[in-house]
């Protein structure tokens, strides 16, 4: 679904990267999610501008 939009919620970030700027696209890989809620946990691999 590309055009999906959704909350994030950081648990990890190295001290040396900036937080994504509103409406920033990002691309991620799913490593859970939630199913009762409609939630998932993405790993950020990277951002496009």
């Amino acid at each position: 679904m590309p055009d999906a939009v959704g909350l994030a919620e950081i648990t990890a970030m190295s001290h040396d990267i900036a937080l994504p700027l509103v409406a920033t696209v990002v691309r991620g890989t799913v490593i859970g999610h939630t199913p009762h809620n409609h939630q998932i946990k993405l790993r950020l691999i990277g951002h496009q501008d």
